[in-house]
């Protein structure tokens, strides 16, 4: 009994060794949300760093908004920036494609098939093989510069790379410039118009071999070739970095970041930099099907906000202007509608040490365009989707405290960006609502945001003594209750008159110009701040309940004119879309927890999966991974600021959160399977828990969340 002892002993030592010896890594799959709609970016970077170096294929629409797509044949080069997850097209720009052809330097000339069976995609890591010429192209990268190594399969004293300014994923160049610096490196710019009314970045490329002839049309031009003299198997390395203010950074930025051509070395260093980022939460699952899931949603997450400075703190300012930051680090790729709701209050438990950097850009920000950031891409302001909700991000990190950043400077951002007369916020100020006969559509989703917003500026103004500003926008902040229909039992479009639009066939599953990427039954719960106030809409608690089973169980007819944005249908449920995504956890207030961890669970199980068609919509730049992480821990804050966080059904067998400080935050659940999704009872740090929720300061305190499951609903 004593050799059988120890030979057990042996193979579970055995076995915890060879769990600890696997990296974090080893589970992140970057070609799940490739597929479908889920636009995520695949290529090679380090978390949060300004190249995203990558394919950008042939084809182009809407399912390639990050330039490349599961379903794509052809790889037209690969650019140094991508975006991720997005419902626009933008960046990809500066590409390089090798081959040893002569070819036509247009986007179908330039064009080659591939295929997946010849392609690696791991984190830092990026190969394919092009079909064309059976080139091998391996591509990884630091935070400002990316080390692309082109392996020739056959010897040639024409082998070329071609440096493409003119495609890109979808923009149009409006200027650029290329020259030769020596006889191994390329320098330049190239500015263009796309999403991004005038994005512009600056390089310099250095090759690991002399370049052998320069085929160039002038500095101008948008496509030219440098050519080499190869061997077979021989390959042709290039360090690109980048720059947003001028090319001299650039290269300092390739002095700092990449000074050697060990491609090996900088793969291990990107690799490490991803495990780092990933141990953030150590988790356990019962399966490596949600693990997979899991560490993939927290690779994604840790795309944006991207870095947007040089190495000695230079960036180009929202006003266009050289700036410099000082003591943080500026970014860019600001997702804010889609990423207020989970991801950036995910961010203020596990991302603590960057609170100061992403508080610090958006006042920047502020003081340089005159208000708070929309989506932000690349030093200019996009408009793109409606509210203030840089404001709820703001107040959020204000709230929960965060280091080195004027509260009071903090709050006039706040104030002064939703009192700006653009985006119709003037009529808010005017009838307290946006109306539907004076404006350009949006009516419902627009008031609806601003609330929120509002809502949020309040929680800040009082916390630094602004009373009545405080009790301004708190009151402003109520008059979604105007909005309800209780007829409809929905929200709906006000006129100056505060009368409803006359609708003869209304119906709540059909979308019109009222909402943005919504419907009523959708947008009737975006009142995250008054979850309370909105069930008082009702007639009755139990009205709201009637009606919020109801759009779980609706019809899932869209009719003819819904956006392509609205996916992921569970009734009229949309969780493909963000203004769905708190709508679960309200059952927690009205004394129905058992439905949302029933929803959730449906959700997590249904909706996500570990294929490439894995996201049931945009990954709309870590939002949806967000939620799901929040929920696999149990988690998820539905009021836009200030840290409640409700209860779910959590899925982890057990998740250490790293919450800075030196604490960690430790989530376990007891007696969890596919069939015991239901909570019977919570113990925080021990002491049983009579609500629904835990506090923000519960979580960075550290500390044990035990959620003991069943198999069947607990109603008391």
């Amino acid at each position: 009994m004593k050799k059988i002892s120890f030979i057990l002993t042996l193979l579970v030592s055995f076995a915890i060794a060879t769990v600890q010896a696997q990296r974090l890594t080893d589970y992140v799959d970057p070609l799940i949300g490739s597929g479908d709609h889920g636009h995520v970016f695949v290529g090679a970077n380090v978390p949060m760093g300004m190249v995203n170096v990558g394919p950008t294929q042939l084809e182009r629409g809407w399912d390639w908004c990050s330039g490349y797509h599961y379903d794509g044949k052809k790889i037209v080069g690969f650019g140094q920036m991508h975006l991720s997850g997005t419902g626009c097209s933008d960046l990809g720009d500066i590409a390089l494609m090798p081959t040893i052809q002569d070819l036509e330097l247009t986007r179908e000339g330039l064009a080659t098939t591939f295929s997946h069976d010849n392609e690696v995609v791991r984190p830092g890591y990026y190969s394919v093989v092009l079909d064309r010429d059976k080139i091998r192209c391996e591509m990884t990268a630091t935070q400002r510069v990316a080390l692309h190594r082109y392996t020739f399969p056959r010897g040639s004293n024409n082998a070329r790379i071609i440096i493409d300014l003119e495609n890109a994923v979808d923009d149009s160049r409006m200027e650029s410039r290329i020259y030769k610096l020596d006889e191994f490196t390329l320098a330049g710019y190239r500015v263009s118009h796309g999403w991004a009314n005038r994005q512009q970045v600056y390089f310099v490329i250095q090759f690991s071999k002399p370049i052998h002839n320069w085929l160039c049309d002038g500095l101008t031009s948008g496509v030219v070739q440098a050519t080499f003299e190869v061997g077979a198997g021989e390959a042709v390395m290039a360090k690109v970095a980048l720059s947003p203010t001028n090319e001299m950074n650039a290269r300092l930025n390739m002095a700092i970041e990449m000074p050697d051509w060990d491609f090996k070395a900088v793969q291990e260093q990107a690799l490490q930099a991803w495990d780092e980022e990933l141990g953030r939460i150590k988790a356990t699952f019962r399966n490596e099907h949600d693990r997979r899931i899991f560490y993939t949603a927290l690779y994604h997450l840790f795309y944006a906000p991207v870095i947007w400075n040089d190495v000695n703190g230079d960036y180009m300012g929202s006003d266009g202007r050289i700036r410099h930051a000082a003591d943080f680090q500026n970014r860019t790729i600001w997702s804010l509608w889609d990423t207020y709701r989970a991801a950036h209050p995910l961010f203020t438990i596990i991302l603590r040490d960057q609170l100061t950097d992403l508080a610090k850009t958006m006042i920047h920000i502020y003081e340089e365009q005159g208000e708070l950031p929309v989506w932000h891409l690349m030093s200019n302001e996009t408009y793109c989707m409606v509210g203030c909700p840089a404001v709820p991000v703001l107040a959020d990190m204000v709230l929960k405290g965060v280091q080195g950043v004027d509260y009071k400077h903090a709050f006039r951002a706040m104030k002064e960006s939703l009192l700006k007369d653009n985006r119709q916020l003037d009529k808010m100020k005017r009838y307290g609502w946006v109306p539907w006969d004076q404006g350009d559509g949006e009516a419902v989703a627009k008031s609806l945001e601003y609330y929120l917003a509002d809502w949020s500026c309040a929680q800040v103004a009082g916390l630094v003594g602004e009373k009545e500003d405080s009790a301004y926008f708190y009151n402003r902040s109520m008059n979604y209750k105007r909005m309800f229909d209780p007829e409809k039992q929905c929200m709906r479009a006000l006129s100056t008159e505060g009368k409803f639009r006359n609708e003869p066939d209304f119906n709540p599953g059909h979308q019109t110009r009222d909402y943005t990427e919504g419907n009523p039954w959708q947008y009737t719960w975006l009142v995250p701040h008054d979850v309370l106030g909105l069930v008082s809409c009702f007639p009755s608690k139990e009205a709201f309940i009637k009606r919020l089973d109801g759009l779980f169980e609706a019809d899932s007819d869209l009719g003819e004119n819904a956006n392509p944005d609205i996916t992921g249908l569970i009734g009229q449920y949309a969780h493909g879309n963000e203004p769905s995504h708190h709508i679960i956890y309200m059952y927690n207030y009205v004394g129905q927890p058992w439905k949302t961890q029933q929803r959730a669970r449906q959700v997590m199980s249904e909706l996500y999966n570990d294929q490439p068609a894995g996201l049931c919509g945009n990954e709309d730049v870590g939002q949806m991974s967000a939620w799901y992480l929040l929920s696999a821990m149990g988690l998820y804050q539905v009021e836009p600021c200030g840290g409640r966080y409700q209860l779910g059904s959590p899925i982890v067998e057990e998740a250490a959160i790293n919450v800075g400080d030196g604490k960690t935050f430790t989530v376990r659940t007891h007696g969890n399977s596919d069939r015991a999704i239901y909570v019977r009872e919570v113990r925080l740090n021990g002491k049983r828990l009579t609500q629904n929720h835990i506090l923000y300061s519960d979580i960075i305190a550290g500390g044990t969340l035990d959620f003991y499951m069943s198999n069947k609903p607990v109603k008391k």
